[in-house]
């Protein structure tokens, strides 16, 4: 996000109806329908593998602005989760990572809002780290500490900062 041009340059993948949706969001989702504008965003994630992992950020962001309610993206941000937590994504750490990062940004309110979508998320997330098919070392960490960080009620204990983050302090 704070490359230069990157916002556009993911917008600019879209027809130029739906790009006139998504920048108006972006700038006052308040004068959008929430919900068509999610369905863009996800029916271009599906179709498009590489923008899925970018999804999940600009609904983020769109919910961001004037703090509002994120009601209508939660079934759409679930949908881009669940791609994301998919066996072929799952061998991308580039992928994982977006998953855990969204996952920590807004997994407790997307969980209050729906716990069962959250639950058969973390089925495929557990899945995906229990039976590795080319998991690197890296994507079996992120999995482990996004199970471990939901389960302590989505906050990081010390004992799970210091074994996760110790490299990083050092």
């Amino acid at each position: 996000m704070g490359e230069p041009g990157r916002e556009e340059y993911r917008i600019q993948s879209f027809d130029v109806e739906s790009q006139q949706l998504l920048k108006t969001a972006l700038k006052d989702p308040g004068a959008v329908d929430l919900e068509k504008v999610a369905n863009v965003i996800v029916d271009h994630s599906l179709q498009d593998c590489v923008f899925s992992k970018e999804a999940g950020r600009m609904c983020y962001a769109i919910i961001q602005v004037n703090n509002m309610p994120m009601m209508a993206l939660v079934n759409p941000v679930y949908d881009c989760l669940f791609r994301l937590a998919q066996p072929d994504s799952l061998s991308k750490e580039e992928e994982v990572d977006c998953l855990v990062l969204q996952l920590h940004r807004v997994g407790e309110q997307l969980e209050k809002m729906n716990r069962q979508r959250m639950d058969e998320l973390f089925v495929l997330i557990r899945d995906g780290f229990l039976l590795p098919t080319g998991l690197s070392s890296l994507a079996q960490l992120l999995l482990l500490e996004i199970i471990e960080f939901r389960a302590a009620g989505w906050k990081t204990t010390p004992a799970a900062h210091k074994y996760y983050y110790s490299e990083v302090s050092d």
